[in-house]
């Protein structure tokens, strides 16, 4: 059964920044997808970051593109987000999740139903 174990949250101020770590364990087949999903307070959960294994290729929602980098470290399973020039409104819960189905995933930010596995998340509060 795989499990994703979300770290890193916690509080910052404007412009500070954060690292939030994701590891994942028990994978049967190799993941083809890692991505990190966030809920505001009031607001519905969206994608955030996204990388493909295939091509090493990522994506970012434009709300944080330029500030926010995901990366992975394949021999410790592990992903990342760097988050930079915080801003309140990043206040949320991030969710690290993985997705093991074959075949490229089209726009993988708009695609929660894909990811089969979903870490329990962590808080980022974010203060002005």
């Amino acid at each position: 059964q795989v499990q994703l174990v979300e770290s890193g949250g916690g509080s910052a101020q404007a412009g500070g920044s954060l690292r939030l770590s994701c590891v994942a364990s028990g994978f049967t087949y190799k993941w083809n997808n890692m991505a990190w999903f966030r809920q505001r307070p009031g607001k519905e959960r969206e994608g955030v970051a996204a990388f493909e294994a295939g091509g090493d290729s990522t994506a970012y929602a434009d709300a944080v593109k330029g500030r926010f980098t995901v990366s992975v470290d394949r021999a410790a399973n592990t992903l990342y987000l760097q988050m930079d020039s915080l801003k309140p409104d990043d206040t949320a819960v991030y969710y690290c999740a993985a997705r093991t189905s074959l075949g490229w995933l089209r726009d993988p930010l708009q695609r929660e139903a894909a990811y089969d596995s979903w870490g329990q998340g962590t808080q980022v509060t974010v203060s002005s």
